[in-house]
């Protein structure tokens, strides 16, 4: 065992909802790919290509990791999910479909100071999701993102 080495990896975002069913509509709605349906709404795993989306009531995603959920916070909550895209259409696009299917535009896209193009939408719970093109990042046909050495 001590030769062991303790791989990381990244494989789950889980987000705390406060509706399951509107939540698992809204991601649903997106074009994810729900996954392990028998769980019925307690939680709601979703394939996104590599790592995997889950939905978890609120309250017992805080007291299951030992915090306090309330008051919940109203501002920015210092973590965004991404939506990369192959290009401005596309990021213009996903904030369609995502405003469409129930998020709100928090900001219109446009260039960015890097010279990227992005705009951010939250899902019904406030989530922030950005949708991106971004140079040097590129979204290979299976969807994964590329990224240079």
């Amino acid at each position: 065992m001590a030769d062991r080495v303790v791989m990381p990896r990244f494989t789950v975002v889980t987000l705390g909802v406060d509706d399951m069913r509107r939540s698992i509509a809204f991601y649903t709605a997106l074009g994810f790919a729900r996954r392990m349906r028998a769980t019925g709404e307690q939680v709601a795993f979703f394939d996104t290509g590599g790592t995997v989306l889950a939905l978890y009531p609120w309250e017992t995603l805080g007291h299951e990791a030992g915090l306090v959920d309330a008051p919940r916070p109203q501002a920015f909550r210092g973590t965004t999910l991404a939506w990369n895209c192959r290009s401005e259409a596309e990021v213009d696009a996903a904030l369609g479909w995502a405003i469409e299917n129930g998020a709100t535009l928090l900001k219109a896209a446009q260039p960015t100071d890097y010279g990227g193009y992005a705009g951010y939408f939250a899902d019904p719970d406030g989530h922030v999701w950005e949708a991106v093109v971004a140079p040097g990042i590129a979204v290979g046909d299976d969807g994964r993102l590329r990224l240079p050495d």
